[in-house]
């Protein structure tokens, strides 16, 4: 099969390769799926690029964990009704990516990916492939982050960096949900971006106070807040969220070991949460699972995708997602 791989970590030029490699065949309780569309999350790039935390290598490693293609065979203990239908993947490479270091690993970056059938979830009608690559990750985080401690019907809800991959899965999860969406971007075009996806406000975040701005939307603050990058916004969220409110954080790239504002936020009660997409409890991902397929049928979640590029040129998807330039998801097409 064709595949892409590296074996050392660095710039994605000079470190991903596309090639042949045998082909995967179904184990007991595995769906061997054909591939047609790969979808780059950061946790891709950084971990290709060698960032910090990632899971050492020990191997070659297939990238990306999220794709969708059809099932074209199954092993033992699963039902062969599979075979021929679409489907989309999370986490095809197994396990969490972040900690211990571990063996080869294989991805959906290659014509075929053999997985356990848990991480295989029927793709709905009218639903293409591309789109079915951006769930695992952004809309299972974009999902618990919003939903894990309680509905948001009524609420407001602060969304940081509602034009990205998470931030706008997130959006349209709150806004179908009834909640009053505040979403912070940073340019005019990613503030029409997270107003499509349902943001009825939107602070740019480089024009505006957002402390200012957001309390002139809702004046005591908001209860719930999505974190993108918690070391840069903790100080505006501690001044923004209710007592008893919760920063359901997913990120903090820019500062890995940011300083708490102690009393700011427990003076409020507030609750911060830590979110890992790789690492969701059993009921929160089969809720995320079902929701996701029910608002991709009700036309109330769409991902964004900015850019295709063949197997081929997977390099040049990975230098483009980690570029910043986009407002979408970066697909790879097998």
């Amino acid at each position: 099969m064709r595949a892409a791989w590296y074996d050392r970590t660095g710039p994605a030029p000079d470190v991903l390769r596309v090639g042949e490699l045998p082909t995967p065949s179904a184990g007991p309780g595995e769906a061997l799926v054909r591939i047609r569309a790969s979808g780059i999350n950061p946790s891709d790039y950084k971990r290709r690029a060698g960032w910090r935390s990632m899971k050492a290598l020990a191997g070659r490693v297939i990238p990306h964990s999220d794709g969708a293609g059809v099932v074209e065979d199954v092993g033992p203990e699963v039902e062969r009704t599979w075979i021929g239908r679409r489907v989309w993947i999370w986490n095809a490479q197994g396990g969490v990516v972040y900690g211990a270091t571990g063996g080869p690993e294989t991805g959906t970056a290659a014509e075929y990916v053999a997985l356990p059938m848990a991480h295989v979830v029927p793709l709905p009608d009218g639903i293409e492939f591309d789109v079915g690559a951006c769930l695992g990750v952004p809309a299972c985080t974009a999902h618990y982050a919003v939903f894990a401690d309680g509905d948001v019907a009524g609420l407001t809800v602060l969304v940081q960096g509602g034009a990205g991959a998470v931030g706008e899965a997130a959006v349209q999860f709150a806004r179908a949900a009834r909640a009053t969406v505040v979403a912070t971007v940073s340019s005019p075009e990613k503030a029409a971006r997270a107003r499509a996806a349902g943001a009825q406000h939107v602070v740019n975040y480089r024009r505006e106070d957002v402390v200012e701005a957001v309390r002139a939307v809702s004046p005591e603050g908001v209860d719930r807040i999505i974190e993108v990058d918690f070391g840069a916004n903790i100080a505006p969220d501690a001044a923004l969220i209710k007592p008893n409110g919760v920063i359901a954080s997913y990120s903090s790239t820019s500062q890995p070991e940011p300083v708490l504002p102690y009393y700011p936020l427990q003076f409020k009660g507030a609750t911060v949460r830590f979110v890992q997409g790789y690492l969701l409890p059993r009921p929160a991902r089969q809720r995320a699972l079902s929701d996701i397929n029910r608002a991709l049928a009700t036309n109330e979640l769409r991902p964004a995708i900015a850019a295709r590029y063949p197997l081929e040129e997977i390099a040049t998807a990975h230098e483009l997602a980690e570029s910043g330039r986009t407002i979408g998801n970066v697909v790879v097409t097998v």
